[in-house]
């Protein structure tokens, strides 16, 4: 089949680009970011912005399947947020339904649940977005389902945070002082249990959602891993592997929080409120749906998925050596926590 990727030079892209690639179907990338990976000559690389609604649909023209994963992260400007993950989204929809495509795979966010009081988490929990990513998240799903009633098929994935080959972000902030043999510091007792993803186990909840039939995909689902045990444990793991025997420390969640809150507003931390109000909270979801009705089954645990993210990390670190940005696919710039650094 023809897969259109929206994002397609981004972290989720690059690594779904190669699934689909290694499985004989064609791929193309539409990106404002280069797709300067070595499977730009096996790709159709469109590099534009989905904002741009004519440019959009004269590259979507022929495609069987579009993947919807461009968005502007919690990093990004509330304007290129609101434009990009909600305008961008009615673009992405309007352009496949003109070109006729009648799927498209529309890749959301557990954001949309906001700071839950209960656990695990359904697709028919309330949805109540924090900042501005959240609100437009859900705005963003809203927009797909009165594409679904307009009679396209319009599955909607909720992963959790994945990690994996290329995946840098806020992740990278983690590996960088692994890297560097420091110990890591945790908000709270680090005894929550927060589930993560591997990349190539969403790849295969795409890849299901684009190949069964719309009767069983027209629908929502909750994607993460199957086997986490809680943050502590988890991220531990990625400390060991590095060699150094340090330890993941943790520090009072309260007063923690509001430190980082005053360094957010002081734009001296790349932290942000979704990351910093919910890492000394539990935070996982019920995969119970993708299992039964997509036959998904996540093959890595949040252990491996954090360890084989932080190999790929320690063989390429040369690579973005003084690179920084706000996306996935770059590192953060980390700020005052880089001296902080120095203490652990």
């Amino acid at each position: 089949m023809k897969f259109f990727i929206t994002g397609g030079a981004g972290f989720l892209g690059i690594n779904l680009s190669r699934y689909l690639l290694a499985r004989g179907h064609e791929v193309a990338s539409y990106d404002f970011a280069p797709f300067d990976y070595p499977e730009q000559d096996r790709v159709r690389v469109i590099t534009n912005d989905i904002r741009n609604f004519a440019p959009l649909k004269e590259a979507m023209v022929g495609a069987d399947i579009v993947v919807h994963a461009a968005a502007a992260l919690p990093l990004y400007t509330p304007e290129d947020i609101r434009t990009t993950d909600i305008d961008g989204t009615r673009n992405v929809l309007e352009a496949a339904r003109q070109c006729g495509v009648k799927r498209v795979i529309h890749i959301s966010s557990t954001a949309v649940y906001g700071i839950p009081d209960h656990h695990p988490l359904y697709e028919t929990d309330q949805l109540s977005g924090v900042g501005e990513y959240g609100k437009a998240k859900i705005a963003a799903e809203e927009i797909c389902l009165e594409y679904r009633k307009k009679g396209m098929i319009v599955p909607i994935i909720r992963p959790k945070s994945f990690v994996g080959p290329e995946r840098l972000g806020v992740f990278a902030l983690f590996y960088d002082w692994a890297a560097a043999g420091k110990n890591f510091p945790l908000l709270g007792n680090g005894r929550n249990h927060y589930q993560l993803l591997d990349v190539e186990d969403l790849c295969v909840a795409i890849d299901l959602c684009a190949a069964k039939d719309a009767c069983v995909i027209n629908d929502t689902f909750n994607i993460g891993a199957k086997e986490f045990a809680t943050m502590r444990e988890d991220y531990q793991a990625v400390l060991n592997r590095a060699g150094f025997g340090k330890k993941m420390i943790g520090l009072p969640a309260a007063p923690a929080i509001w430190m980082l809150r005053l360094l957010e507003l002081l734009h001296l931390s790349p932290l942000y409120k979704w990351v910093y109000e919910t890492a000394s909270k539990d935070s996982f979801v019920s995969i119970e749906k993708a299992e039964t009705k997509l036959d998904w089954e996540p093959i890595y645990s949040n252990k491996q998925a954090l360890v084989r993210n932080f190999e790929w990390y320690l063989a390429h670190q040369g690579e973005f050596k003084g690179v920084g940005g706000i996306s996935h696919r770059v590192p953060w710039k980390q700020g005052i926590l880089g001296f902080v650094k120095l203490f652990f």
